[in-house]
Formats: C-alpha cells, sequence, structure tokens
C-alpha cells in the first residue's frame, strides 16, 4: 500500500514539474522575444552566454496570469528577482491579520547604562 502511494505521490510530482516548465518556457519565450534582454532592476545586459541567468517576474505574482501582450511580465536577472521575492516575502510576514504593520520595539538599548558608567568614570 505504501509503494502504491509512493509511486502515484512521484507521478502526481513528476506531471505537475513537467506542467510548470512547459508553461514556463511558453511565457518565457514570449518574454525574450517582446523584452530587450536587460534585468528590469540593475540593467544588466545578458547575451547568449548568459541568458539563462535572465528570469521572467509576475508583477501580480501569479504564475498563472501570463496575458498575451506581456503586461504582468518583467525581465529580471535571477540576483534581482530573488530580491524581489525576498521584499514580497518581508512585507507579508511584517503584515497583521488586520492588513496593518506590526508594531516592533527595539528590546535592546546598548546605551542604557551609559550614565552611570561616565558618572562612575568623572
Amino acid at each position: 500500500m505504501a509503494k502504491q502511494n509512493d509511486d502515484k505521490f512521484n507521478q502526481i510530482a513528476a506531471e505537475t514539474r513537467r506542467a510548470r516548465e512547459q508553461r514556463e518556457q511558453g511565457y518565457r519565450e514570449q518574454a525574450l522575444k517582446m523584452y530587450p534582454h536587460v534585468c528590469g532592476r540593475c540593467a544588466r545586459g545578458f547575451d547568449r552566454k548568459n541568458l539563462h541567468e535572465l528570469t521572467v517576474h509576475h508583477r501580480d505574482h501569479n504564475h498563472n496570469s501570463n496575458p498575451p501582450d506581456g503586461s504582468n511580465w518583467e525581465l529580471l536577472c535571477m540576483y534581482c528577482h530573488d530580491n524581489e521575492h525576498q521584499r514580497q516575502l518581508e512585507a507579508q510576514q511584517g503584515n497583521t491579520s488586520s492588513g496593518r504593520i506590526k508594531n516592533t520595539t527595539a528590546t535592546f538599548n546598548p546605551f542604557a547604562d551609559l550614565k552611570s558608567l561616565i558618572d562612575k568614570n568623572k
């Protein structure tokens, strides 16, 4: 029974991976034809040798939103793309369920005892 479940899981995972790769190939190829091979953030240029480092970023973060005019895409180098997703993740973690940004206060004050130390050395 466990073997069957593992086989079924592996089959589903492989199909999902294949579908994602096909979908990505479609919009990536379209975006590479539409836009200059330049990162939209750092303006780094790409040629045939390093074109694999240029990625397609979905502006609305919905990988299924691929309008044919490319309005939801921007080309980013892999470093800027990672940075963009990290910024989005940090923004989400900074929000509470009410949609407000958490108000965090510092708990460590490196100068808390400074006055007493100065007074002691006088």
